[in-house]
């Protein structure tokens, strides 16, 4: 399976405060790549990182032929990245349409990208007049996850989208991550719990003091519980 987006040894961070050291990571097209470390390890600078959104100071981030550390920030959607953040970021004041207007707008997509992503997420096709600040905590979830599959992204970067859900939500969410899968998104999804990660994940990556320490299939994590508790300190 070819490598999709790659990192090769990225040092990034905040001002004077480097928080990735040398950071090499690979996600494959068609799969679901699990970003799995304790707080501070520089999981979501990580996904900051590919986004343009902290400085990188060396190495290079590519999508395909494209080096993404040359564009601009707000370029690097447009070139086929979507990122949900941790705590989704959404327009409060704006209506669940107008959020998704936001998305199509950034590569110019219309209203079969709307449909087609408001197929995922049923349940806002009944909430587009609602402002988004009054949906659930699921539900701006998935506004969150749908304005950015209005991008039509090659690559999806999720940030803890999982947290503070009800389990119900937190099985929509996964399920919805596995038939991107299947259209062909490839998804790093950054996690604390490894018990949210094992059904939706096909490689883990084991993230510590800035670094890929290890890249496992999940199949491997399965059948090693102490891998996890070696990197992370849990089972």
């Amino acid at each position: 399976m070819a490598d999709l987006l790659t990192l090769e040894k990225v040092d990034a961070g905040y001002g004077e405060v480097q928080v990735l050291r040398g950071m090499s990571l690979a996600l494959r097209k068609g799969e679901v790549l699990c970003l799995l470390g304790l707080n501070g390890a520089g999981k979501t600078t990580t996904l900051k990182a590919i986004m343009g959104l902290v400085q990188t100071t060396a190495g290079s981030i590519r999508l395909g032929d494209v080096e993404l550390t040359r564009l601009p920030a707000h370029e690097v959607p447009k070139a086929g990245i979507a990122y949900v953040p941790q705590g989704r970021r959404l327009f409060a004041e704006l209506t669940v349409a107008e959020n998704l207007e936001i998305g199509l707008m950034t590569r110019g997509r219309g209203d079969v990208t709307r449909e087609t992503v408001l197929d995922l997420f049923p349940v806002l096709r009944e909430r587009l007049k609602q402002r988004s600040g009054t949906l659930s905590g699921g539900e701006q979830q998935m506004l969150a996850m749908a304005r950015a599959l209005c991008v039509e992204p090659d690559v999806l970067l999720l940030d803890e989208p999982t947290e503070g859900l009800m389990p119900s939500m937190i099985a929509r969410i996964r399920e919805t991550v596995a038939t991107l899968r299947e259209r062909g998104v490839s998804t790093i999804l950054v996690e604390q719990r490894v018990d949210a990660v094992l059904p939706v994940a096909d490689r883990v990556a084991f993230i510590q003091n800035g670094r890929n320490r290890e890249t496992v299939d999940v199949e491997k994590l399965r059948a090693d519980p102490a891998l996890v508790r070696h990197y992370v300190g849990v089972g």
